[in-house]
């Protein structure tokens, strides 16, 4: 059987989960430009979070008229930069 080449995504406990989550919706909230650390991406994603999609667990970045749909779970971290 072969092995999956690609690393596995880092795991997190409930706690980092729910503080990542209380941070994207303050950055929809506040509608500031955010800087998002994406797994398995060398460069951060930036923009403003127009929407966070329970039912898809996508978060929506618009950046310059183009809208992003990043998984919730490859987010590692949301920063001002």
């Amino acid at each position: 059987m072969a092995r999956s080449s690609t690393p596995k995504r880092p795991t997190r406990d409930e706690f980092e989960l729910e503080e990542l989550g209380n941070q994207l919706v303050e950055a929809k909230e506040d509608g500031d430009e955010r800087a998002l650390s994406i797994w398995g991406m060398a460069d951060k994603v930036r923009g403003r979070i127009t929407a966070l999609d329970s039912r898809t667990r996508l978060v929506h970045v618009e950046n310059e008229g183009i809208i992003s749909k990043i998984p919730f779970l490859d987010i590692m971290k949301v920063s001002y930069e």
